[in-house]
């Protein structure tokens, strides 16, 4: 089933001082399935915040198709949806508690307080029930919008940059929520800059460059298509030097270190290491991260 479907979305903007336009989106195509952790990439301007605001009916399209649990229009599945927008900002003066309970009614839902502290708790802010949101941190400020983002237990969260402004334990406790909210057959999609973490939890991404979409896939089968190289380990022989044809080689503690970058080759090497009786311990392929991937895609 699929839970979101966009066909040739256009956002055009349009400034009413100076008459021109510029293009946010052009002819955007994307499809999410239920129960994806899906990651949404793009260098800065790429139209990934313009994309998300629209899916969430904050924005107009210009054109386009956009389909949420199969109904055209936003409005019918909003209920079903949470979201965390880049750089959220709350009513101030608010606890965190009230602002639980606040985006709870929302969802006509009227949580407890000992619901709201076990909210809290799970996004690590259980002693804040009662601060004032002026007095939080960058990082608990996108803690508390996490929450509320689930608040409602809606079937499609969409999260943008969900991670930033957090320290490293922040990070890993919020991307451990994440992969819990899905297991729970929650489907997620987000944006995020930090690369590592999206090729950690997440099933497939897309890669958006000028408002269109580069490039999707299963990330296993992308990665798995960018090998780098193969690097043969062995030991058990002392003369190395025919073995500079096959690739780069070093040694390390009497074991030796072989890089090759093509399987025919890698074959002749293997069968050269047998001939003269050596001890092959490892056949392993190097695929590029998804950093790489992402960059050689931007600079293509």
């Amino acid at each position: 089933m699929k839970i979101l479907d966009i066909k040739s979305l256009v956002k055009i903007y349009r400034s009413p001082f100076l008459m021109k336009k510029s293009v946010g989106l052009d002819g955007l195509d994307l499809e999410i399935e239920k129960g994806e952790i899906y990651g949404l990439l793009g260098p800065n301007g790429a139209g990934k915040t313009t994309a998300l605001k629209i899916i969430t009916g904050l924005l107009k399209k210009t054109s386009g198709e956009i389909r949420l649990f199969g109904k055209l229009s936003p409005l019918q599945a909003r209920k079903q949806i949470g979201f965390l927008p880049e750089n959220p900002s709350f009513y101030p003066h608010l606890t965190g508690g009230e602002l639980l309970s606040f985006y709870a009614k929302l969802y006509n839902k009227y949580l407890s307080t000992n619901e709201i502290n076990k909210n809290l708790a799970m996004v690590g802010l259980n002693e804040s029930i009662n601060k004032r949101l002026d007095g939080y941190s960058k990082g608990m400020v996108q803690r508390i919008g996490f929450a509320q983002s689930i608040i409602g237990d809606p079937d499609f969260i969409i999260l943008d940059e969900p991670l930033s402004g957090l320290d490293p334990l922040g990070r890993r406790e919020i991307k451990d929520l994440i992969v819990e909210i899905n297991r729970k057959g929650k489907t997620v999609m987000f944006s995020s800059h930090i690369l590592s973490d999206v090729e950690a939890i997440c099933s497939r991404v897309g890669i958006i460059i000028n408002g269109k979409m580069k490039q999707v896939g299963n990330l296993r089968n992308i990665l798995r298509r960018d090998i780098k190289f193969v690097e043969i380990e062995f030991e058990g022989i002392n003369n190395l030097k025919n073995f500079s044809k096959f690739g780069e080689i070093r040694t390390e503690s009497g074991v030796n270190f072989l890089r090759i970058k093509s399987e025919k080759t890698r074959d002749k090497a293997i069968k050269e290491i047998t001939k003269k009786n050596g001890k092959i311990l490892s056949v392993a392929p190097v695929k590029s991260t998804l950093e790489e991937h992402f960059m050689r895609a931007i600079n293509e």
